[in-house]
């Protein structure tokens, strides 16, 4: 119902009731009795109330679901819960959120039916591995998106990555790795997980060589391959390894190492461990090697994204944007992630969509380097 006006003598629609309103609408707006203004105000809202009613937000009453690509437990699908928690208040019409896992091929599942089946109605998202672009670069048969035509929404946090080892294995140092005969084997889940492409870039640029066993559902699982001595070693984000357990154990009992960071400089949480730019410096590898470094650590930038199916109307993009940056203000959201131990650098849609575009201009050269990195 429409409040009163004050100062007027009408009291609202209601009180007026449907024959009393056809009745003074018969008479004209003369018979209204109401002065000047006021009585032009009564005739507008007559002719508004339809579209008032029919304006109630999109989002109330329905529910969004967040497509997640890992198992439940990894860092990615509690970043995805926390969205889910706390999200729907800043989002008008308070919708219900629900999380998906969707695991499998390093993310490409999650990221093709995100793209390809879900509807574009701003009611399915993605939570999907950031350097699955590579897939396409690259020509991989089943690539069913575009990486630059996601709708990206945000995300909470930027990524470096390092590389763990299992400290009762003979690899020891980065020279330990450059002379074994036999590789160390590192769990991964498919080619767009940092899993993969890192130790593949390690050896491209320092001349390490690795043995990569695909086909993990998730970190997760790797993690207990790690314990269970199927495999040695994994690469993955620096958050998380801070973030969770086994992580927090294995640290303290020295269960692992790290041996290779991906940061310009090194986190301060892993002052003894070099970065990939200072050993690529200490091995001299050669100049051409940059620009492949460059585009296969972009990844770190996106983050953990948070996407979007192509076409979601203007205005629905705009609200799930404003609402991923007000969740990441909101004290109790903050408190948790604090609880967590989790890191904050959000990056915002528009700055992930510029970069998507960026990393996918690539030039010939460079998308053959990276064919060759990734066994294409």
């Amino acid at each position: 119902m429409f409040q009163k006006f004050k100062g007027s003598r009408v009291e609202g629609i209601k009180s007026l009731g449907v024959k009393g309103w056809k009745a003074l609408r018969a008479q004209g707006v003369k018979g209204f009795r109401v002065a000047g203004f006021q009585g032009l105000m009564l005739v507008n809202l007559l002719s508004l109330a339809p579209q008032v009613a029919a304006q109630a937000p999109f989002y109330q009453g329905k529910s969004v679901r967040i497509v997640v690509w890992t198992t439940a437990g990894d860092v990615y699908d509690q970043w995805a819960r926390l969205f889910a928690q706390y999200m729907p208040k800043y989002i008008p019409g308070n919708p219900d959120f629900i999380v998906q896992n969707m695991p499998g091929a390093g993310s490409m599942i999650a990221a093709n039916y995100v793209y390809k089946v879900a509807k574009p109605d701003g009611l399915a998202l993605g939570s999907i591995a950031p350097a699955l672009y590579f897939d396409q670069l690259v020509g991989r048969k089943e690539v069913q998106f575009d990486w630059a035509k996601f709708t990206w929404i945000g995300s909470p946090v930027r990524g470096e990555h390092l590389i763990y080892m299992r400290a009762d294995t003979p690899y020891n140092t980065i020279e330990d790795i450059r002379r074994a005969t036999e590789p160390p084997k590192c769990g991964s889940t498919g080619t767009g997980s940092p899993s993969y492409y890192l130790p593949k870039l390690f050896e491209e640029t320092l001349g390490l060589k690795f043995r990569i066993v695909t086909g993990y559902p998730g970190g997760t699982e790797i993690d207990l391959a790690v314990e269970k001595g199927e495999v040695q070693c994994r690469a993955f984000t620096i958050e998380a390894f801070f973030a969770r357990e086994p992580f927090h154990t294995w640290r303290k009992t020295g269960f692992v190492r790290a041996l290779i960071q991906t940061g310009r400089k090194r986190d301060p949480k892993l002052p003894d461990v070099p970065t990939i730019y200072e050993l690529m410096d200490q091995y001299k590898t050669a100049e051409g090697s940059g620009r492949l470094v460059t585009v296969v650590l972009a990844a770190g930038a996106l983050g953990r994204p948070l996407v979007g199916t192509p076409g979601i109307p203007s205005d629905r993009v705009r609200t799930l944007r404003e609402a991923f940056a007000k969740t990441l203000k909101d004290p109790e959201f903050l408190d948790e992630i604090n609880k967590r131990k989790y890191e904050l650098e959000p990056v915002g849609g528009e700055e992930l969509e510029a970069l998507a575009k960026e990393v996918m201009a690539q030039p010939p050269d460079v998308i053959e380097r990276m064919r060759k990195l990734l066994g294409k």
